[in-house]
């Protein structure tokens, strides 16, 4: 859709500061508000139930690199040819990012007066001109690839020894950490490192007169599975190691959440501050996630793969030990913030999501009638979902098409496309008009998928959009 500049009709004086807090392939059931039943979760836990959960958010995409590019775009990245990852070391295989036509939330917020830094996962770009900087933020802290290491005594080690021996294509989840383009050497478990620059993000913001938003994207509890063997300790009742290691992960997380909200407190900033919680995509299972009650994991179009733990939180604006049922998107949060910061976007600027703060404050639903769209391209074929109000469609792994009334339903279990063949012809046909906005793959990962792509047609979508009898 076009959209102008907005305003929210309960806008602050003083405008808040926004932090967003993404976690990287965590599980639906991973967090205590999501009724994670074996990891302890205590201080994002006092957000969500000081908040509002989102019992049905979703993410554009079901993996890393296209949900965040939609989150900071606003935009489904199909329509801009970012619907793959960046390949590992993609400044040296691809060489360019998140098309520049696409202007980004952090530039939005930038030029309305805010001060903004993003820590941690980038994975939008890793060559100039696409790097933070040339993106809006102000300030940044982390990596720029899809991944890293957790343990600096491992990961240092490694990088320098492969650069003694002139390897000059060292695997990007080695390479130093980097802070606004200069390398640095770091000593402490990497989770807690990005925690610690984000208490120094909000302290340095203190001191300022300008707002902030702050991106904080954390890379656990994504692989490889690393954590600190004092976490590990306190779940001792996992069996699973790689379970165990996975909660030791979130736990860390958990710590690093409580150090930013104390350091909020601390300067005073904490009434004056929205936080969003969420991660990326859907959990890998065989990394010791749980996406119960979902079906499917990460890179699924099953509810596993994109319907993620999510809350708003901000005192006295969004109400507190509330749930949200109806469907949101990170796809929203371009226009909400925008209006919350009272920021101008672009007349010709295309956004796919809406402001959802005043229905998120009355509960109701913002999108009534209209649908929520997933698509993941695999080997040959594409799977697709939908949902719209109570229902949701799904193709997947080249099966027939299938109807959930995912509020009943939550595991997709009952197909009731028999029952209901107009709801689901309704909702295919929205998932094929929007796919006739899509554009060509700017690049593939992995490489072997664009020969492919090519030989199969998988851009015109031939037998996607069928519905069998």
């Amino acid at each position: 859709m076009k959209s102008q500049s907005v305003k929210s009709s309960d806008a602050q004086t003083s405008r808040p500061n926004i932090i967003v807090v993404m976690t990287d392939d965590m599980g639906y059931a991973d967090v205590g508000f999501n009724g994670s039943k074996d990891i302890i979760t205590p201080e994002i836990d006092k957000l969500a139930n000081g908040g509002t959960i989102c019992t049905s958010a979703y993410v554009a995409h079901s993996f890393c690199g296209p949900s965040r590019a939609a989150l900071l775009t606003g935009r489904y990245p199909h329509e801009f040819g970012s619907q793959f990852n960046l390949p590992a070391n993609s400044e040296e295989s691809v060489g360019e990012g998140i098309p520049l036509s696409e202007k980004f939330l952090s530039s939005v917020l930038q030029e309305s007066g805010y001060r903004t830094g993003v820590i941690g996962k980038w994975h939008l770009g890793a060559v100039e001109g696409y790097e933070p900087k040339d993106r809006g933020f102000d300030d940044f802290y982390g990596f720029l690839g899809g991944g890293h290491n957790y343990f600096p005594e491992d990961y240092v080690t490694k990088y320098n020894q492969q650069k003694a021996a002139g390897n000059k294509h060292i695997w990007e989840y080695l390479t130093p950490l980097q802070r606004n383009g200069v390398e640095v050497e770091e000593d402490e478990y990497l989770t807690d490192e990005l925690s610690d620059d984000a208490v120094r993000f909000v302290s340095d913001s203190s001191k300022n007169d300008k707002p902030f938003f702050l991106y904080l994207a954390y890379n656990a509890p994504h692989t490889p599975l690393e954590a600190k063997e004092d976490d590990m300790q306190k779940f001792d009742h996992i069996k699973d190691k790689a379970r165990r290691t996975y909660a030791a992960m979130v736990y860390a997380v958990d710590r690093g959440v409580g150090e930013l909200v104390a350091a909020l407190k601390a300067t005073n900033q904490y009434d004056n501050t929205l936080i969003v919680f969420l991660s990326d995509n859907g959990g890998r299972t065989d990394q010791g996630a749980n996406n119960y009650p979902l079906k499917g994991v990460k890179g699924d179009t099953y509810e596993g793969g994109f319907r993620v733990p999510m809350f708003f939180h901000w005192p006295n604006k969004i109400p507190a030990g509330k749930k949200f049922d109806y469907p949101v998107t990170a796809l929203d949060f371009y226009p909400t913030f925008a209006s919350i910061a009272n920021a101008k976007i672009p007349q010709d600027k295309q956004l796919d999501g809406k402001n959802i703060l005043n229905d998120l404050v009355k509960g109701e639903n913002p999108r009534k009638g209209e649908m929520i769209f997933a698509m993941r391209h695999r080997n040959g074929f594409s799977d697709v979902g939908v949902r719209e109000d109570e229902w949701k469609a799904t193709k997947a792994y080249n099966s027939p098409w299938k109807l959930y009334n995912i509020n009943k339903d939550m595991g997709e279990t009952t197909d009731l496309s028999k029952q209901n063949p107009e709801q689901l012809k309704s909702m295919v046909l929205g998932a094929q008009m929007w796919s006739k906005k899509h554009t060509e793959p700017r690049w593939f990962d992995p490489e072997s998928l664009r020969e492919i792509w090519k030989e199969k047609k998988m851009g015109e979508f031939i037998n996607t959009f069928k519905i069998s009898n």
